[in-house]
């Protein structure tokens, strides 16, 4: 019995040491210290030419563009140093915040960014158009919220579909045509365009097809956790029932459903929608859904509110009450300019950035802090009642969409509050002076101004 352990030992042994050849695995003297190896010394040294603000105080914290420096190093001020290795300067170029933080900068915050450009992107058949998500997946913080960017080309659907979660949209481009049925059988038909909003309750079955030209549009729902993946189509309803049991739901015969989708549609080209929108707006005897609780808002005719910096366009329930829970603002900061310093005191606040670049600093108590810089697609993420602006960084207009879970659109701004508590109070927190103090304003200014 000895003898068989042993050659069992042995046996495990050979199986778990590597084979012996120096040439692919090198030597055991190659270990440790030796007084008769000699190591290179190598100059590591970076040149570069600092961009504009590089060399200021660090806490100072301006914007650093990389757009057009082949080698960018974190470097800010006094703080950091070069950085010799191997990177990928696409993503420095674009996120010169991450690479060569403002000194404000303290600790590491939640991830507040997204871009889409890197979610996975679904495609449709025959060339109908593609969708791709944001969602905790992606941003394990953003619990309350997720989005997706979908395109429809010109004719194709969104399959007839419905969702746990509730669905809010804006309509980035294009035009598109929507229907619904609620739960009391009162039915909904109507066109939207660039700049307009849908919504449609949990569990309320919908369609999409995009009208001549196609559409490109943004889903915002009410759950970080969702997924386009698990959306209720009508064609796996149909795959998924026993034929025998469909057919006698339907009051139809078994052979009318021997053409039925074997697989599920998503997003596939259709028959165009005919001009006249009369010709698809079926009632039955409950009737079409009433205006009050319209599940469209033709926002795209709501004129901006301007102020100094750009301009601000809210909608919330009061506005449009079938969206209870989802209040917005598309948010327009010209050059120079910026979302003034704010937080929602009710609610987190999901952000898409439709058009130019900016950055923002998330502020988390108390003394945490991390600036993040924005494109167009990609995503931010701010949670309730923490800090936070969004500058212009860029040479045109920044564009972006402010979503939140409230029944009201609110924040509070810092300028305001600041400038709004008695003198004496902030003058023995903050060392202002009263010339400084003088200089504030006590109304919102939601935009503020900046030069360029």
């Amino acid at each position: 019995m000895k003898h068989i352990l042993a050659l069992v030992l042995l046996f495990s042994a050979a199986q778990a040491a590597p084979a012996s050849n120096p040439g692919l695995r090198g030597s055991g003297d190659l270990a440790g210290y030796s007084p008769s190896r000699d190591v290179p010394v190598k100059n590591t040294s970076v040149q570069y030419e600092p961009v504009k603000g590089q060399e200021e105080n660090a806490d100072k914290g301006v914007y650093l563009d990389f757009e057009d420096v082949e080698n960018p190093q974190p470097i800010r001020g006094s703080h950091g140093g070069t950085d010799p290795g191997s990177r990928n300067n696409a993503y420095q170029r674009l996120n010169s915040d991450k690479l060569a933080p403002p000194g404000t900068d303290n600790g590491q915050t939640i991830n507040a960014q997204w871009p889409m450009a890197l979610s996975h992107n679904r495609l449709g058949i025959e060339n109908s158009g593609w969708a791709r998500q944001e969602n905790t997946v992606v941003m394990p913080d953003a619990t309350k919220m997720a989005g997706v960017d979908m395109r429809l080309e010109a004719g194709a659907y969104r399959e007839l579909h419905w969702h746990v979660a509730g669905e809010w949209s804006l309509v980035l481009n294009g035009s598109c045509r929507i229907q619904a049925v609620n739960e009391n059988g009162q039915t909904f038909v109507d066109d939207v365009s660039e700049g307009d909003v849908w919504f449609f309750p949990k569990g309320v079955p919908h369609s999409i097809q995009a009208l001549d030209g196609g559409v490109e549009f943004l889903l915002v729902f009410d759950d970080g956790s969702f997924s386009e993946d698990n959306t209720f189509l009508a064609s796996q309803v149909f795959a998924h029932q026993p034929k025998e049991v469909l057919a006698k739901d339907l009051g139809i015969p078994l052979s009318s459903l021997d053409n039925i989708p074997q697989d599920e549609l998503y997003i596939f080209p259709g028959t165009p929608a005919p001009s006249n929108i009369s010709e698809q707006n079926v009632t039955t005897s409950a009737g079409p859904i009433s205006r009050s609780q319209s599940y469209t808002y033709h926002f795209s005719q709501q004129p901006a509110h301007r102020v100094s910096g750009g301009s601000v366009k809210i909608i919330d329930p009061s506005t449009f009450p079938i969206a209870s829970n989802f209040s917005a603002a598309i948010v327009t900061v010209n050059p120079g300019g910026m979302r003034e310093i704010h937080w929602h005191p009710s609610s987190d606040e999901w952000t898409f950035f439709i058009k130019g670049q900016g950055r923002a600093t998330l502020f988390e108590a108390p003394s945490t802090a991390t600036t993040f810089d924005y494109t167009a697609g990609d995503v931010g993420y701010f949670p309730q009642s923490n800090s936070h602006y969004i500058e212009n960084t860029g040479g045109e207009e920044l564009v972006f969409l402010e979503v939140l879970q409230a029944g009201a659109f609110t924040d509070i701004a810092l300028g305001q509050w600041i400038a709004s508590t008695p003198r004496q109070i902030v003058k023995d927190t903050l060392g202002l002076s009263d010339g400084t103090l003088g200089m504030l304003k006590t109304e919102k200014q939601y935009v503020v101004a900046g030069s360029n």
